[in-house]
């Protein structure tokens, strides 16, 4: 029996196969849980999900006109210092009124990366094009940030170290230096063909790559010198899984270069974390690990252990960065499930700008290893549910530090950080949650608070925008999966869809004009064709689905445990015993 199935896959190999079940098919997928997710609930309450895609581009609009007034407006400057390169770049408030920035502070020069270009990511995933707006080529503008008076030679939080000790990076901080060049290489996926990002591509990657090679499985230092390319200590901890940065970095520069050295600088980063005996989450790479992982195990046949990964990531049980993971838990009524941050400083601290992040890293995953879609939609059915309250519009005035800046944030920008109990004196009789900020009083004037506002933050707001879909469903969210999945080979649509009730609902999915076939990534097959329009899926209880939309006339064809339809992977975990 198993000499004609091997006969007949072969046959298909060959010649293809137009009809929908004609393929070797594996079992259904079997879904893993995480002890983290399972704390959380079903459906978080109170429920209310916002347009996350209008308020992208709502936050675009306001952020990036220099012409908005209203206190601590306009939040974007012109920097004409030339540093690193002969042209003017841009620079936006980290916080509201943040007295070291602006035109009228440090000579407009300081400005942080992670701000502007969280920016002009989160704007060109919900397709503002950034390269040509309004006769301004921000992407280009985002080159001062690359370092080479320093011999860095990549891309950092400043344009120069003379401003570094007012924000963070410079040989202080790893995740500083490394996570501007994840930010960089995302934002350059959507401009292939922008002018003078190449060298800098291949610099940063280089830098990686050779670092990788210095450390040799060894990451356990508090930041890399990419000057003097060798690894320093001091007074922060160490930051072992800045190896999951170089990872996304060097997998994402394998893609777009096909250079093999990046695709063994990738593998042995993700070896170095894994080879870990502790959990090091720090602050936001961690789960990049866990996506580049799964994506070398699903398009290079690597065998990592990704449940490690998403362990450190979720459960809070870190070491020197004590409590650092996800939040799992209902503070006076408010479900705050979902957020990343310490779970344990002021009895947990949730910070909106690592929400956003871990959402860019995780979902996509989902279409590598359809084992996690159970979990993962519900951790961001939880996660962008309580999201919300960062917002000053969004929460109730006596859950927040500063209800009177409402009007000020202009329904974009929201608090830092929600928190169970103030790490403010003046607040701590405010009921959790608690929205507030996380430093000083960057802030002259009536009111010193304004500083709790945080544009660094907000401006990551995209990674949502682009992910989050409401259905006709209240509580079934649509998620994208190929929004936030960069430098991925050619795919056809592809979303998940998790019901968090306890009956099967019927989620309606417009599939346009065009007839099309649905392939199930749980089942590994095709669970309906011929089919245009609007299409009712069911979902069972508690249950996610994860679907892809494919041509209705394409040739199928079976590989190496990967289903294709005209040459286009649909299904990359289709292993069966031949």
């Amino acid at each position: 029996m198993k000499n004609i199935v091997k006969i007949f896959a072969l046959l298909l190999i060959i010649g293809g196969c137009s009809q929908p079940a004609r393929y070797p098919k594996a079992p259904e997928v079997k879904q893993q849980a995480l002890a983290r997710i399972d704390q959380m609930p079903d459906f978080p309450q109170p429920y209310k999900m916002l347009n996350w895609n209008q308020k992208a581009h709502l936050f675009d609009k306001l952020v990036f006109d220099s012409t908005q007034t209203g206190e601590y407006w306009p939040l974007i400057w012109t920097d004409n210092s030339a540093k690193n390169f002969d042209q003017k770049t841009f620079g936006l408030y980290t916080a509201m009124g943040d007295v070291r920035q602006g035109l009228k502070n440090n000579d407009g020069i300081f400005h942080e990366s992670l701000t502007t270009m969280g920016a002009v990511l989160g704007a060109s995933l919900v397709g503002i094009d950034k390269s040509n707006q309004d006769g301004n080529n921000y992407v280009n503008m985002l080159r001062n940030y690359f370092n080479s008076d320093t011999n860095w030679d990549i891309m950092m939080n400043n344009t120069c170290p003379e401003v570094a000790l007012l924000g963070g990076g410079y040989g202080r901080d790893w995740w500083y230096d490394v996570f501007p060049n994840v930010l960089y290489y995302a934002v350059c996926d959507f401009y292939p063909n922008e002018k003078n990002t190449e060298p800098i591509l291949r610099s940063i990657a280089d830098k990686f790559y050779q670092a990788d090679s210095i450390l040799n499985g060894n990451y356990n230092y508090t930041f890399f010198n990419y000057g003097t390319m060798s690894p320093e200590e001091n007074w922060i901890c160490h930051q072992q899984d800045a190896a999951a940065g170089h990872a996304y970095v060097l997998y994402s520069a394998y893609k777009r270069f096909g250079d093999q050295r990046y695709l063994e600088g990738a593998k042995s980063s993700i070896e170095a974390l894994l080879s870990l005996e502790k959990n090091t989450f720090y602050e936001i790479l961690m789960p990049f690990g866990a996506y580049v992982a799964t994506r070398l195990n699903a398009e290079e046949g690597t065998d990592y252990e990704v449940r490690q990964l998403l362990e450190w990531t979720f459960n809070g049980d870190t070491e020197c960065r004590e409590g650092w993971g996800v939040l799992a838990d209902n503070w006076n009524g408010y479900d705050v499930s979902g957020l990343v941050g310490s779970t344990i400083d002021h009895g947990g601290y949730g910070f909106l700008m690592n929400t956003f992040d871990a959402a860019w890293a995780l979902v996509p995953m989902v279409r590598y290893d359809a084992s996690w879609a159970q979990a993962l939609g519900k951790w961001m059915l939880n996660a962008a549910n309580v999201s919300r309250l960062f917002y000053p519009d969004e929460i109730p005035d006596e859950h927040q530090t500063s209800p009177e800046l409402k009007q000020v944030a202009k329904g974009v920008i929201g608090y830092e950080g929600l928190v169970k109990i103030s790490t403010f004196d003046e607040f701590k009789d405010i009921k959790a949650p608690v929205a507030q900020g996380d430093g000083p009083h960057w802030v002259q004037g009536e009111n010193p608070w304004a500083s709790q506002l945080s544009v660094y933050g907000s401006a990551h707001i995209g990674i949502f925008g682009s992910i989050i879909s409401t259905t006709n469903v209240e509580g079934v969210l649509q998620l994208d999966l190929l929004a936030c999945d960069f430098y991925r080979d050619d795919a056809y649509p592809t979303y998940m869809y998790y019901n968090p009730y306890t009956e099967e609902k019927l989620i309606n999915i417009d599939l346009g004009n065009e007839n099309v076939k649905l392939y199930d990534l749980l089942t590994h097959s095709f669970i309906d064709e011929s089919i245009s329009g609007s299409y009712d899926l069911s979902v069972a209880p508690g249950q996610s689905r994860v679907l892809v939309i494919t041509p209705e006339n394409g040739k199928l064809t079976f590989s190496d445990g990967k289903v294709a339809v005209d040459g286009v992977v649909i299904d990359y975990q289709n292993k069966v015993e031949l």
